[in-house]
């Protein structure tokens, strides 16, 4: 019966390198421009952001709607200021919020591939301790079998 030798743990060590940290490896690659727009697609898809778009609209409008006729500076109806303002930060908004979009994703499958990775060394070693498991089995077990015959042997002969 050939005997299966399964790695030691300090050869699995040998062969593993310890689990990169992806997210620091990310951020360190970004350049400026890249952070500024990540973290302009972290704040404006936020309910603070949307809040403060809100808040502002209403007091836009309750302003040039409400107050004395001279100090109206977008009277009612036209709001033509508002109107504009409002789709210029549209026009820069949405190309930003893109770009940190797929910067984003791009650190998504990062961290998967180093999710595949650990997965990948948890298997090897799952599968190192599986074999050690079996070796020790059939070691009990020719133990246990030799107990066995050897008691066999001793009440035979009394």
């Amino acid at each position: 019966m050939k005997q299966h030798k399964p790695q030691s743990l300090a050869e699995i060590q040998k062969t593993h390198k310890s689990p990169r940290n992806i997210n620091i490896e990310h951020r360190e690659h970004l350049s400026r421009l890249e952070k500024i727009a990540v973290w302009i697609t972290d704040n404006v898809g936020s309910m603070g952001f949307f809040m403060i778009i809100f808040c502002w609209t209403i007091f836009w409008l309750g302003w040039n709607t409400l107050a004395p006729n001279g100090l109206r500076f977008d009277p009612y109806p036209a709001f033509v200021l508002w109107l504009f303002m409002s789709n210029v930060i549209q026009i820069f908004l949405m190309p930003l919020i893109m770009i940190g979009q797929n910067l984003q994703s791009r650190h998504a499958e990062l961290r998967a591939e180093a999710d595949f990775e650990i997965n990948t060394k948890a298997e090897i070693e799952i599968e190192t301790i599986m074999k050690h498991l079996e070796n020790q089995n059939e070691l009990i077990l020719e133990i246990l079998d030799h107990i066995q015959k050897s008691d066999g042997k001793t009440k035979t002969e009394k």
